[in-house]
């Protein structure tokens, strides 16, 4: 359907469907809307439409949310703290009934599985994973270039055992942090040995700012690895946090494009390559109609 995404003057959104679709929506098996709430500024309009669409009659209505954007704050560690990712999943979960019944939710790689559970039951939600895309690539790497020794290395034992399994087929490497004071050591704690002449790359399901990757390296490289990269699906990285990586060595970063502002800013920028998740959703709904 045609979508007009306008502003009036006072900068709330005015936003207008295709009227002909509008009388019509209930004729389709299904109506998918593909959102995003990397920025503050965008969220609200888009919540707007989770609200209106179903009561146009929107039939089998999915809502597909690569970035699941505030689940990092999913917990509260001290009196007057909110947690945020509650927050979001409660406006979420306020999408109306359709005449098909609850709204369907799709996100990727959300950061705490258990955060399934923050959703009401008038929503139902489905957790996938773009990780796969990182195992591909490294499978393409390790055919082009049969000769060389590609190892994983996860930055944290939580990730190893979130990722273990997709990467079954690599040598692992874990890392782990530990706390002296103020400071944060990072040491490998499995694995060690798979360092030395390989082409080691550190897989997370999230970057933020970048620093516990970069702490990971400097201890690979320390071990001997010949070659660097990355790979994470949610390269968030607030305020070009991604220059970090820039001429310092790694071979390749590669992101995906869950958070738009990021996969935008690093286009053409050496190490970083950026993955297109359009085929997995496309796959999705091809499952979806197939059913």
């Amino acid at each position: 359907s045609q979508l007009e995404w306008k502003r009036f003057n006072d900068g709330f959104p005015n936003l207008q469907i295709n009227k002909e679709d509008c009388h019509r929506l209930e004729e389709f098996h299904g109506t998918c809307i593909l959102v995003s709430f990397h920025n503050t500024d965008v969220i609200f309009e888009q919540l707007c439409l989770l609200q209106a669409l179903p009561k146009m009659r929107a039939r089998n209505f999915h809502v597909i949310l690569p970035w699941f954007c505030t689940g990092t704050m999913e917990r509260v560690e001290t009196l007057g703290q909110i947690a945020t990712a509650k927050s979001l999943a409660d406006l979420l979960s306020c999408t109306p009934l359709g005449p098909s019944g609850p709204c369907t939710l799709v996100t990727y790689d959300i950061h705490w599985v258990q955060e399934q559970f923050y959703f009401s039951d008038r929503l139902l939600v489905e957790l996938k994973s773009a990780m796969v895309l990182g195992a591909r690539t490294l499978l393409a790497l390790q055919d082009e270039a049969p000769d060389e020794k590609v190892v994983v290395a996860f930055p944290d034992e939580g990730a190893h055992k979130k990722m273990q399994d997709i990467f079954r087929i690599f040598p692992h490497i874990v890392c782990d942090k530990v706390r002296n004071g103020d400071k944060r050591i990072v040491t490998l704690k499995e694995g060690e040995g798979f360092a030395d002449g390989s082409h080691v790359v550190i897989v997370d399901d999230m970057v933020m700012s970048g620093g516990l990757m970069l702490e990971c390296a400097a201890q690979l490289r320390a071990r001997g690895a010949l070659k660097i990269s990355c790979f994470t699906v949610h390269a968030v990285m607030p305020q070009d946090g991604w220059k970090k990586f820039v001429g310092k060595g790694f071979h390749r970063f590669w992101i995906t494009d869950t958070v738009p502002t990021t996969a935008a800013a690093v286009q053409g920028q050496e190490p970083f390559e950026v993955l297109s998740i359009a085929p997995l959703i496309a796959q999705y709904l091809d499952g979806i109609i197939e059913d």
